[in-house]
Protein backbone atom coordinates (compact mmCIF):
# COMPACT_ATOMS: atom_id res chain seq x y z
CA UNK A 1 0.00 0.00 0.00
CA UNK A 2 1.46 3.69 -0.86
CA UNK A 3 0.57 5.23 2.06
CA UNK A 4 0.90 8.63 0.90
CA UNK A 5 -1.84 8.22 -1.53
CA UNK A 6 -3.89 7.52 1.38
CA UNK A 7 -5.89 10.97 2.49
CA UNK A 8 -4.92 11.71 6.07
CA UNK A 9 -6.83 10.74 8.56
CA UNK A 10 -8.07 7.34 7.31
CA UNK A 11 -8.83 3.68 8.41
CA UNK A 12 -8.02 1.26 5.70
CA UNK A 13 -9.43 -1.84 5.82
CA UNK A 14 -7.50 -4.64 3.66
CA UNK A 15 -10.07 -6.80 1.91
CA UNK A 16 -7.72 -9.52 1.60
CA UNK A 17 -6.29 -9.83 5.06
CA UNK A 18 -10.44 -9.81 6.45
CA UNK A 19 -11.15 -12.59 4.19
CA UNK A 20 -7.73 -14.44 5.29
CA UNK A 21 -9.35 -14.47 8.85
CA UNK A 22 -13.04 -15.19 7.76
CA UNK A 23 -11.78 -18.42 6.23
CA UNK A 24 -9.95 -19.37 9.50
CA UNK A 25 -13.13 -18.53 11.37
CA UNK A 26 -15.69 -20.18 8.92
CA UNK A 27 -13.52 -23.60 9.09
CA UNK A 28 -13.37 -23.91 12.66
CA UNK A 29 -17.24 -23.47 12.69
CA UNK A 30 -17.51 -26.40 10.36
CA UNK A 31 -14.60 -28.20 11.55
CA UNK A 32 -15.89 -28.21 15.09
CA UNK A 33 -19.85 -27.86 14.14
CA UNK A 34 -20.24 -25.43 16.48
CA UNK A 35 -21.93 -21.64 15.44
CA UNK A 36 -19.45 -18.95 15.27
CA UNK A 37 -20.89 -15.33 14.93
CA UNK A 38 -19.58 -11.70 15.21
CA UNK A 39 -19.45 -9.96 17.85
CA UNK A 40 -20.41 -5.92 16.89
CA UNK A 41 -18.88 -4.25 20.01
CA UNK A 42 -15.19 -5.01 18.04
CA UNK A 43 -16.54 -4.44 14.41
CA UNK A 44 -19.83 -2.91 13.14
CA UNK A 45 -18.22 -1.20 9.81
CA UNK A 46 -21.52 -2.48 7.90
CA UNK A 47 -19.86 -1.28 4.75
CA UNK A 48 -17.86 -4.82 4.97
CA UNK A 49 -20.75 -6.94 5.97
CA UNK A 50 -21.65 -8.18 2.47
CA UNK A 51 -17.99 -9.54 2.52
CA UNK A 52 -18.72 -10.96 6.42
CA UNK A 53 -21.59 -12.92 5.18
CA UNK A 54 -20.08 -14.91 2.52
CA UNK A 55 -18.62 -16.51 5.18
CA UNK A 56 -20.62 -16.24 8.65
CA UNK A 57 -24.51 -15.37 8.94
CA UNK A 58 -24.79 -14.27 12.37
CA UNK A 59 -23.80 -11.66 15.18
CA UNK A 60 -24.20 -10.39 18.00
CA UNK A 61 -25.81 -7.32 19.56
CA UNK A 62 -25.33 -5.11 22.87
CA UNK A 63 -28.15 -2.79 22.42
CA UNK A 64 -31.09 -1.72 20.03
CA UNK A 65 -28.93 0.05 17.55
CA UNK A 66 -26.71 -3.06 17.25
CA UNK A 67 -30.02 -5.52 17.21
CA UNK A 68 -30.86 -2.95 14.33
CA UNK A 69 -27.82 -3.26 12.16
CA UNK A 70 -28.14 -6.91 12.50
CA UNK A 71 -31.33 -7.31 11.05
CA UNK A 72 -30.34 -4.36 8.62
CA UNK A 73 -26.97 -4.78 7.28
CA UNK A 74 -26.18 -8.53 8.30
CA UNK A 75 -29.90 -9.39 7.09
CA UNK A 76 -30.23 -12.20 10.03
CA UNK A 77 -31.61 -11.35 14.05
CA UNK A 78 -29.29 -10.74 16.52
CA UNK A 79 -28.13 -12.86 19.01
CA UNK A 80 -28.60 -10.07 22.08
CA UNK A 81 -27.39 -9.42 25.51
CA UNK A 82 -27.08 -6.52 27.37
CA UNK A 83 -26.78 -5.95 31.29
CA UNK A 84 -30.31 -4.45 31.59
CA UNK A 85 -33.00 -3.32 28.91
CA UNK A 86 -34.92 -0.55 28.74
CA UNK A 87 -38.99 -1.03 29.14
CA UNK A 88 -39.82 1.47 26.05
CA UNK A 89 -36.82 -0.57 23.66
CA UNK A 90 -37.82 -4.54 24.76
CA UNK A 91 -40.67 -4.87 22.22
CA UNK A 92 -38.04 -3.36 19.02
CA UNK A 93 -35.05 -5.43 20.17
CA UNK A 94 -37.58 -8.39 20.48
CA UNK A 95 -37.97 -8.14 16.66
CA UNK A 96 -34.19 -7.96 16.17
CA UNK A 97 -33.24 -10.62 18.24
CA UNK A 98 -33.59 -14.90 17.44
CA UNK A 99 -31.77 -15.05 21.06
CA UNK A 100 -31.74 -12.59 24.16
CA UNK A 101 -29.74 -13.20 27.35
CA UNK A 102 -30.44 -11.55 30.35
CA UNK A 103 -28.01 -10.36 33.17
CA UNK A 104 -30.18 -11.21 36.22
CA UNK A 105 -32.70 -13.54 37.25
CA UNK A 106 -35.17 -10.24 38.65
CA UNK A 107 -34.39 -8.89 34.98
CA UNK A 108 -35.38 -12.39 33.24
CA UNK A 109 -38.55 -12.51 35.15
CA UNK A 110 -39.81 -9.05 34.25
CA UNK A 111 -39.36 -9.73 30.41
CA UNK A 112 -39.73 -12.99 30.15
CA UNK A 113 -43.36 -13.49 31.05
CA UNK A 114 -45.44 -16.48 30.87
CA UNK A 115 -47.37 -14.69 27.63
CA UNK A 116 -43.63 -14.53 26.41
CA UNK A 117 -42.83 -17.95 26.82
CA UNK A 118 -46.08 -19.14 25.18
CA UNK A 119 -45.34 -16.47 21.82
CA UNK A 120 -41.61 -18.53 21.30
CA UNK A 121 -40.70 -15.06 19.19
CA UNK A 122 -36.82 -15.59 20.97
CA UNK A 123 -34.97 -17.73 22.63
CA UNK A 124 -34.61 -16.85 26.32
CA UNK A 125 -31.08 -16.92 27.96
CA UNK A 126 -29.21 -16.20 30.92
CA UNK A 127 -25.33 -14.97 31.42
CA UNK A 128 -23.68 -16.61 34.04
CA UNK A 129 -20.33 -15.89 36.16
CA UNK A 130 -18.18 -18.98 36.28
CA UNK A 131 -16.05 -16.56 38.74
CA UNK A 132 -13.31 -17.84 36.37
CA UNK A 133 -11.22 -15.78 34.21
CA UNK A 134 -7.49 -15.04 33.08
CA UNK A 135 -8.01 -11.57 32.22
CA UNK A 136 -5.25 -9.39 34.35
CA UNK A 137 -6.68 -6.12 33.58
CA UNK A 138 -9.75 -5.24 35.99
CA UNK A 139 -11.47 -3.16 33.37
CA UNK A 140 -11.90 -5.95 30.75
CA UNK A 141 -12.35 -8.73 33.58
CA UNK A 142 -16.20 -9.26 34.14
CA UNK A 143 -15.79 -12.04 36.98
CA UNK A 144 -13.57 -9.27 39.37
CA UNK A 145 -15.08 -9.63 43.09
CA UNK A 146 -18.26 -7.66 42.83
CA UNK A 147 -19.22 -8.08 39.12
CA UNK A 148 -22.24 -6.25 37.89
CA UNK A 149 -22.36 -9.32 34.79
CA UNK A 150 -23.62 -12.61 35.29
CA UNK A 151 -25.55 -14.73 37.88
CA UNK A 152 -22.95 -16.70 40.13
CA UNK A 153 -23.98 -20.12 40.93
CA UNK A 154 -25.18 -19.36 44.50
CA UNK A 155 -27.19 -16.74 43.29
CA UNK A 156 -29.33 -19.15 40.73
CA UNK A 157 -29.77 -22.02 42.99
CA UNK A 158 -30.89 -25.09 42.02
CA UNK A 159 -33.56 -24.67 39.66
CA UNK A 160 -33.49 -23.09 36.26
CA UNK A 161 -36.11 -19.79 35.57
CA UNK A 162 -39.04 -20.72 34.02
CA UNK A 163 -38.65 -21.13 29.92
CA UNK A 164 -35.06 -21.02 29.85
CA UNK A 165 -33.36 -21.88 26.79
CA UNK A 166 -29.62 -20.73 26.75
CA UNK A 167 -26.78 -19.85 29.44
CA UNK A 168 -24.22 -17.05 27.91
CA UNK A 169 -20.62 -17.08 29.61
CA UNK A 170 -18.36 -14.52 28.76
CA UNK A 171 -15.05 -14.32 30.50
CA UNK A 172 -12.24 -13.88 27.96
CA UNK A 173 -10.34 -11.21 26.40
CA UNK A 174 -8.17 -11.97 23.35
CA UNK A 175 -7.28 -15.16 25.37
CA UNK A 176 -6.05 -18.58 24.06
CA UNK A 177 -7.91 -22.05 23.48
CA UNK A 178 -6.35 -23.14 26.64
CA UNK A 179 -7.87 -20.81 28.36
CA UNK A 180 -11.43 -21.77 26.54
CA UNK A 181 -10.46 -24.87 28.07
CA UNK A 182 -10.22 -23.58 31.53
CA UNK A 183 -13.70 -21.89 31.51
CA UNK A 184 -15.05 -24.78 30.20
CA UNK A 185 -14.08 -26.96 32.75
CA UNK A 186 -15.03 -23.80 35.32
CA UNK A 187 -18.57 -23.95 33.66
CA UNK A 188 -18.77 -27.76 34.26
CA UNK A 189 -17.61 -27.57 37.93
CA UNK A 190 -20.26 -24.88 38.50
CA UNK A 191 -23.50 -25.29 36.34
CA UNK A 192 -22.90 -28.82 34.66
CA UNK A 193 -25.66 -29.92 35.78
CA UNK A 194 -27.98 -27.77 34.14
CA UNK A 195 -26.70 -28.28 31.21
CA UNK A 196 -28.73 -30.87 30.12
CA UNK A 197 -31.72 -29.29 30.76
CA UNK A 198 -30.46 -26.29 27.87
CA UNK A 199 -30.62 -26.10 24.47
CA UNK A 200 -27.30 -23.97 23.91
CA UNK A 201 -24.43 -22.55 25.68
CA UNK A 202 -22.97 -19.02 24.46
CA UNK A 203 -19.33 -18.94 25.59
CA UNK A 204 -19.17 -15.67 24.64
CA UNK A 205 -16.22 -13.98 22.81
CA UNK A 206 -12.42 -13.32 23.51
CA UNK A 207 -11.53 -16.24 21.30
CA UNK A 208 -8.60 -14.62 19.51
CA UNK A 209 -7.87 -17.82 16.92
CA UNK A 210 -6.62 -15.80 14.24
CA UNK A 211 -3.87 -14.36 16.38
CA UNK A 212 -0.30 -15.84 15.05
CA UNK A 213 0.59 -18.55 17.53
CA UNK A 214 -3.17 -19.69 18.15
CA UNK A 215 -3.57 -23.37 18.77
CA UNK A 216 -6.43 -24.16 16.23
CA UNK A 217 -6.29 -27.82 16.11
CA UNK A 218 -6.49 -27.65 20.03
CA UNK A 219 -9.30 -24.91 19.98
CA UNK A 220 -11.20 -27.24 17.39
CA UNK A 221 -10.82 -30.19 20.28
CA UNK A 222 -12.16 -29.09 23.20
CA UNK A 223 -15.09 -27.90 21.51
CA UNK A 224 -15.53 -31.09 19.61
CA UNK A 225 -14.60 -32.80 22.93
CA UNK A 226 -17.73 -30.76 24.85
CA UNK A 227 -20.19 -31.25 22.12
CA UNK A 228 -19.95 -34.97 22.70
CA UNK A 229 -20.46 -35.05 26.48
CA UNK A 230 -23.51 -32.79 25.61
CA UNK A 231 -24.79 -33.00 22.27
CA UNK A 232 -28.14 -31.67 22.99
CA UNK A 233 -26.52 -28.30 22.82
CA UNK A 234 -25.57 -25.88 20.28
CA UNK A 235 -22.39 -24.52 21.03
CA UNK A 236 -21.98 -20.52 20.28
CA UNK A 237 -18.80 -18.60 20.27
CA UNK A 238 -19.14 -15.05 19.63
CA UNK A 239 -15.25 -13.14 19.01
CA UNK A 240 -15.08 -9.94 17.99
CA UNK A 241 -10.98 -9.07 18.00
CA UNK A 242 -10.25 -12.15 16.05
CA UNK A 243 -12.87 -11.12 13.16
CA UNK A 244 -11.06 -7.59 12.74
CA UNK A 245 -7.72 -8.77 14.15
CA UNK A 246 -4.26 -7.25 11.94
CA UNK A 247 -6.92 -6.28 8.49
CA UNK A 248 -5.74 -2.39 8.50
CA UNK A 249 -4.01 0.72 9.76
CA UNK A 250 -4.90 4.38 10.85
CA UNK A 251 -3.21 6.46 8.28
CA UNK A 252 -1.87 9.61 10.43
CA UNK A 253 0.13 12.76 9.47
CA UNK A 254 2.51 14.97 11.23
CA UNK A 255 1.54 18.22 11.66
CA UNK A 256 4.37 19.47 14.00
CA UNK A 257 7.33 18.44 16.55
CA UNK A 258 7.34 19.76 19.49
CA UNK A 259 9.83 19.41 22.46
CA UNK A 260 10.32 19.78 26.02
CA UNK A 261 12.64 18.39 28.90
CA UNK A 262 14.52 16.34 26.25
CA UNK A 263 11.14 14.74 24.99
CA UNK A 264 10.62 14.55 21.40
CA UNK A 265 6.74 14.90 20.67
CA UNK A 266 5.47 13.94 16.90
CA UNK A 267 2.24 16.24 17.00
CA UNK A 268 -0.53 14.22 15.02
CA UNK A 269 -3.68 14.97 12.87
CA UNK A 270 -5.25 12.30 15.01
CA UNK A 271 -5.91 11.30 18.80
CA UNK A 272 -5.77 8.39 21.20
CA UNK A 273 -8.12 9.43 23.51
CA UNK A 274 -10.25 10.03 20.66
CA UNK A 275 -9.58 7.77 17.93
CA UNK A 276 -7.49 4.86 19.68
CA UNK A 277 -9.09 4.74 23.29
CA UNK A 278 -7.71 1.02 23.89
CA UNK A 279 -4.17 2.33 23.94
CA UNK A 280 -5.11 4.45 26.67
CA UNK A 281 -7.21 2.17 28.52
CA UNK A 282 -5.96 -0.89 28.30
CA UNK A 283 -3.20 -0.04 28.02
CA UNK A 284 -1.25 -0.90 25.00
CA UNK A 285 1.08 0.11 22.62
CA UNK A 286 0.74 -0.30 18.99
CA UNK A 287 3.07 -0.97 16.18
CA UNK A 288 3.74 2.10 13.71
CA UNK A 289 5.05 1.38 10.44
CA UNK A 290 8.35 1.45 9.83
CA UNK A 291 9.17 2.23 13.68
CA UNK A 292 10.42 0.06 16.49
CA UNK A 293 11.09 0.47 20.32
CA UNK A 294 13.04 2.96 21.69
CA UNK A 295 16.64 2.18 20.43
CA UNK A 296 19.42 4.35 22.08
CA UNK A 297 20.84 6.94 19.15
CA UNK A 298 18.05 6.72 16.64
CA UNK A 299 16.05 9.29 16.38
CA UNK A 300 13.26 8.81 18.78
CA UNK A 301 9.76 10.07 19.49
CA UNK A 302 6.53 10.05 21.65
CA UNK A 303 3.47 10.10 19.32
CA UNK A 304 1.15 13.26 20.66
CA UNK A 305 -3.04 13.51 19.72
CA UNK A 306 -4.49 16.62 18.62
CA UNK A 307 -7.23 17.04 21.59
CA UNK A 308 -6.67 18.99 24.75
CA UNK A 309 -6.30 16.31 27.03
CA UNK A 310 -3.18 16.16 28.05
CA UNK A 311 -2.94 12.89 28.29
CA UNK A 312 -3.60 12.15 24.64
CA UNK A 313 0.27 10.94 24.10
CA UNK A 314 2.03 7.30 23.73
CA UNK A 315 5.46 6.61 23.41
CA UNK A 316 8.13 6.18 22.32
CA UNK A 317 8.94 4.96 19.13
CA UNK A 318 12.63 4.95 17.25
CA UNK A 319 13.03 5.35 13.41
CA UNK A 320 15.38 5.39 11.14
CA UNK A 321 15.46 9.15 9.68
CA UNK A 322 14.49 12.17 11.96
CA UNK A 323 10.50 12.96 11.41
CA UNK A 324 9.82 16.25 9.72
CA UNK A 325 6.24 17.80 9.25
CA UNK A 326 4.18 15.68 6.32
CA UNK A 327 5.84 12.48 7.31
CA UNK A 328 3.05 10.01 7.74
CA UNK A 329 2.63 7.53 10.54
CA UNK A 330 0.77 4.20 10.24
CA UNK A 331 -0.78 2.84 13.04
CA UNK A 332 -1.28 -0.65 12.69
CA UNK A 333 -3.85 -3.42 13.59
CA UNK A 334 -6.53 -0.03 14.44
CA UNK A 335 -9.63 -1.69 12.87
CA UNK A 336 -11.32 -3.75 15.96
CA UNK A 337 -12.13 -2.01 19.10
CA UNK A 338 -11.49 1.88 17.21
CA UNK A 339 -13.98 2.79 15.12
CA UNK A 340 -16.52 1.55 17.47
CA UNK A 341 -15.05 3.25 20.32
CA UNK A 342 -14.35 7.20 18.71
CA UNK A 343 -15.56 10.19 19.93
CA UNK A 344 -16.01 13.74 19.08
CA UNK A 345 -14.65 15.00 21.76
CA UNK A 346 -13.08 18.41 21.40
CA UNK A 347 -14.89 18.63 17.70
CA UNK A 348 -11.43 16.76 16.60
CA UNK A 349 -11.83 15.60 12.48
CA UNK A 350 -12.85 11.99 12.85
CA UNK A 351 -10.85 9.36 10.41
CA UNK A 352 -12.13 8.60 7.18
CA UNK A 353 -12.87 4.97 6.71
CA UNK A 354 -11.93 3.13 3.23
CA UNK A 355 -11.10 -0.31 1.99
CA UNK A 356 -8.09 -1.63 0.34
CA UNK A 357 -9.82 -4.03 -2.32
CA UNK A 358 -8.33 -7.35 -3.90
CA UNK A 359 -7.23 -5.89 -6.45
CA UNK A 360 -5.08 -3.07 -5.00
CA UNK A 361 -7.56 -0.27 -5.87
CA UNK A 362 -8.50 2.19 -2.86
CA UNK A 363 -12.49 2.79 -2.34
CA UNK A 364 -12.97 5.92 0.40
CA UNK A 365 -16.76 4.39 2.00
CA UNK A 366 -17.11 7.48 3.64
CA UNK A 367 -15.44 11.31 5.15
CA UNK A 368 -17.00 12.91 8.26
CA UNK A 369 -17.47 16.60 9.00
CA UNK A 370 -19.20 19.16 10.84
CA UNK A 371 -22.41 17.70 10.39
CA UNK A 372 -21.67 14.60 11.76
CA UNK A 373 -20.01 16.49 14.99
CA UNK A 374 -23.07 18.62 15.18
CA UNK A 375 -26.08 15.83 15.03
CA UNK A 376 -24.11 13.88 17.85
CA UNK A 377 -25.72 16.85 19.94
CA UNK A 378 -28.18 19.46 20.26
Amino acid sequence: MDYNKIPSPCYVLEEKLLRKNLELIKSVKEKAGVEIILAFKAFATWKAFPIVREYIPYSTASSLCEARLAYEEMGSKAHTYAPVYREDEVAEITSYSSHITFNSVSHYKKYVTAEVIAKKSFSPGLRINPEFSVVETDLYNPCVPGSRLGVTRAQLGDVLPEGLEGLHVHTLCESTSYDLEGLMKAVEDKFGDFLPQIKWLNFGGGHLMTREGYDIEHLISILKDFKERYPNLQIILEPGSAFAWRTGVLVSTVQDIVENAGVKTAMLDVSFACHMPDCLEMPYKPAIVGATDEIEGRPTYRMGGNSCLSGDYYGSWSFENELKVGDKIVFEDMIHYTMVKTTYFNGVSHPSVGILKMDGSFEMWRKFGYEDYKNRLC
